[in-house]
């Protein structure tokens, strides 16, 4: 299973060919893990009711599972791991926390919260690169 980032979303929307493609191919076998946060964060930016709507509908079709306690996981595992020093952030915090809890992988675009993660929780990309 797979959890996408914000930051994927965002490109996946726009219609990114190189995120696009491997993520409606992800979505197609149901291979990702829908969290609040993240859809929390995409209603945040939408511009219109279109977009809401559209962003709605993505979050309907996806997988969920037990979020309860992800937060208070996500400040300890910030904590202990100094993730704040680090430039991450507590929803940076509650995805690695999430990853963990449901043995899946993490695909992100965002730098700082690829640095802390090792190859294997990470999502292989490797793919979409030129």
């Amino acid at each position: 299973m797979i959890i996408v980032d914000t930051s994927i979303w965002i490109e996946f929307f726009r219609g990114n060919e190189n995120i696009f493609s491997p993520l409606k191919g992800e979505l197609e076998n149901q291979n990702i893990i829908g969290l609040e946060c993240v859809f929390g964060e995409l209603l945040q930016g939408a511009r219109n009711k279109k977009e809401n709507s559209l962003i709605i509908e993505y979050w309907n079709t996806l997988t969920k599972h037990d979020e309860k306690g992800l937060w208070l996981e996500a400040g300890m595992i910030s904590a202990e791991e100094k993730y704040y020093s680090k430039g991450i952030g507590l929803i940076d915090a509650f995805l690695i926390a999430a990853r963990k809890r449901f043995n899946a992988t993490l695909w992100s675009l965002d730098k700082k919260l690829l640095l802390v993660l090792s190859k294997h929780e990470k999502y292989d990309s490797s793919f979409m690169l030129n």
